[in-house]
């Protein structure tokens, strides 16, 4: 059998989706922004998806718009809280150590055109703290941007606390939902957050599809010039059959979150618990306060790119850390923020499930993963080491 336990990096396409989108394709392909009825057809298709994001976001339809990805929206969330601030003199921006690459390199962007960035360390338990925001906050503070669940550790942010400790000193706050939404409850009204960010294809909607979210009130700063698309905030003749199918995919994600969360959350702490019990192997992150289908963990005495290769080769697709960094061999920035040893953080396992998955996947992961790791360990010159005690136990 193989087993599909990346879903942290994308999902398969539900059939929901597929078949909201092969109208779409076939016969209502027209450009919703053109005069005639197959045009006007496309656009009210446009609309519908709209509206959907929009209730199940707790959001108004004027404030979702459109874009290619979960990256595209973090860039313009980022860059428009940027230009806000600045007008008002204010050029400082606070964030988080381990954010996405899409918010870290945007904020080293701004760097380098004047803007000040702070990021948050990362406690123990992978959760930054509202205090840790209120005492970062200064008087020059333009926006706050905080994930709402971390993609490798899979670790849920406070955000409305976050939101509140930003609201109460007049700041602008983004979140990055990407791995958040279609598996937690997000109402952006009752969370107070300005700006949110989601992909379509971590709830499994196609790729090339997002929403970013825009508190009425706040200006968007276009970062795709063009056209008047999208109220003249995204140009580019919107993706119809994708914005479709990601709608249809975010509703049956939210229409069955309970259920779903309740059986990945099974499944998930079945694996905790028999990955745990290989010795000196660590949990990365909260055991609870986590994304349901979400375990990382770190071996210590192997490397990460080895038994990649070996679980892929004995029937399990998993990842060692963010699909985006994966051709990178330097251990994962979320792990060594989390202040993993950059020998012990080498030896990360991500293993994301999705509703899909079974107890027979489980099953086949617990019995190869220890036998894997074993082997690693019995030819590293490191292991070795620890063994003979020559060099001490990190974990």
């Amino acid at each position: 059998m193989y087993v599909y336990a990346d879903n942290a990096a994308t999902t398969a396409m539900s059939e929901t989706a597929l078949e909201a989108m092969l109208p779409c394709l076939r016969e209502e392909y027209a450009n919703p922004s053109s005069l005639h009825t197959p045009g006007q057809r496309a656009a009210e298709k446009l609309t519908e998806a709209r509206e959907i994001f929009a209730r199940r976001l707790g959001a108004s339809p004027a404030e979702i718009t459109f874009t290619s990805g979960g990256s595209e929206s973090d860039n313009q969330a980022l860059r428009s809280g940027a230009m806000l601030g600045m007008r008002k003199g204010k050029k400082h921006i606070i964030s988080t150590k381990f954010e996405h690459h899409a918010v870290l390199h945007t904020l080293q962007a701004l760097e380098k055109e004047g803007f000040e960035v702070t990021l948050l360390d990362i406690p123990s338990d992978g959760v930054v703290t509202a205090e840790q925001v209120r005492q970062a906050i200064r008087p020059d503070t333009a926006l706050v941007s905080v994930m709402f669940a971390n993609n490798e550790i899979g670790t849920i942010q406070p955000i409305a606390e976050i939101a509140a400790v930003c609201r109460e000193a007049g700041v602008l706050f983004h979140t990055d939902a990407v791995q958040a939404a279609g598996h937690l409850p997000i109402d952006v009204k009752e969370l107070g957050v300005d700006m949110l960010s989601l992909s379509a294809h971590k709830f499994h909607g196609p790729k090339g599809v997002g929403v970013l979210y825009a508190r009425r009130g706040v200006a968007l700063t276009n970062v795709i010039y063009g056209g008047a698309q999208e109220r003249g905030r995204r140009a580019g003749t919107e993706n119809v059959p994708g914005i479709v199918g990601a709608a249809a995919a975010f509703e049956e994600a939210c229409a069955h979150m309970e259920e779903n969360a309740q059986k990945m959350t099974a499944l998930r702490d079945r694996l905790i618990r028999g990955l745990t019990a290989i010795p000196h192997t660590v949990l990365n992150g909260d055991a609870e306060r986590r994304l349901p289908g979400n375990v990382n963990v770190c071996f210590e005495g192997i490397e990460g790119e080895s038994l990649l290769l070996m679980l892929d080769a004995k029937g399990i697709a998993a990842s060692s850390g963010s699909a985006c960094t994966s051709g990178s061999l330097d251990p994962s920035h979320v792990l060594l923020a989390l202040g993993r040893p950059h020998e012990v953080a080498h030896g990360s396992l991500r293993l994301s499930l999705s509703h899909y998955n079974t107890d027979a996947d489980v099953d086949h992961i617990l019995s190869v993963v220890p036998g894997v790791v074993e082997y690693l360990r019995n030819m590293s010159p490191v292991w070795d080491e620890l063994e003979r005690g020559e060099r001490p136990h990190l974990i």
